[in-house]
């Protein structure tokens, strides 16, 4: 904060100048435009404005030790050189707070194919995570990993990851969108390799189930085989799912935690 301050002549006891505000809201462009796409952070469940709030209640905790990585550059006092660094600094808290995200949405698409496996793919469901109506069973599921994420400290390691990431990439005046799409290609493979593991069971389950009941209704074609043995699909998607749930839920979390730690 002494560099900081130094730099443009001011006090470090009464350094609130227009430099340090400018320098802050810079900030505050990267961290608040991450956790309004990270997960849990950007729960419909949460009001906007208390989002809002937590995030610059972020931005100011972590402002002294960040502000020494702002260019002089992006304090002039030319508007538009302004902009631009406000609108990279967007863009790059976008990505980081998306990437984040993919995790959940990789794993939202293989919880909604399980629940179409087990037969519980009501669609009079409740908005969960998303803002769209998703089954209860896929809402259960977001639901858990979100809750996971605080129970488990890792909202620690999203704060830590903001941090890190002032090193990782720089503020500039351009955003690298070469760079964004090579990070999106990478994460993208891997949440749904992720996904595909936790989903494998339900997959494995409806193909045998799906198998016998088309077997036994071709050996009784004047009875009902498939009305007949929804229930009993159920109920077994059911057991299965309390079988592997605390798995999936622990690779789910091991993934993400891994990515916080790397990235």
């Amino acid at each position: 904060m002494t560099d900081f301050a130094s730099d443009f002549g001011l006090d470090p006891h009464t350094a609130l100048g227009p430099h340090m505000i400018l320098g802050t809201f810079i900030l505050f462009c990267r961290v608040g435009a991450c956790l309004m796409l990270m997960p849990g952070f950007s729960s419909p469940q949460i009001p906007t404005h208390v989002r809002l709030f937590l995030a610059l209640a972020v931005t100011l905790a972590l402002a002294p030790l960040l502000l020494a990585h702002i260019p002089l550059q992006a304090l002039s006092e030319e508007p538009l050189t302004a902009l631009r660094f406000i609108g990279a600094e967007l863009l790059v808290g976008a990505t980081i707070g998306m990437l984040g995200r993919l995790f959940l949405l990789a794993l939202e698409t293989m919880a909604t194919a399980g629940a179409m496996a087990i037969g519980l793919s009501n669609p009079f469901g409740v908005v969960g995570e998303e803002s769209e109506i998703l089954p209860p069973f896929v809402t259960l599921i977001t639901l858990s990993a979100t809750a996971l994420i605080f129970v488990m400290d890792l909202h620690w390691e999203v704060f830590r990851g903001i941090a890190d990431s002032y090193v990782a990439i720089p503020v500039k005046e351009n955003f690298d969108v070469n760079f964004s799409l090579l990070q999106f290609s990478k994460l993208l493979t891997s949440t749904f390799q992720i996904a595909l593991r936790i989903s494998a069971p339900f997959i494995i389950y409806t193909v045998i189930i799906q198998t016998t009941v088309s077997v036994i209704n071709r050996l009784t074609p004047y009875i009902s085989i498939y009305f007949i043995s929804t229930p009993f699909v159920i109920f077994g998607g059911l057991f299965l799912t309390y079988m592997v749930v605390k798995s999936f839920l622990d690779q789910f979390m091991v993934g993400f935690l891994s990515w916080l730690s790397a990235g």
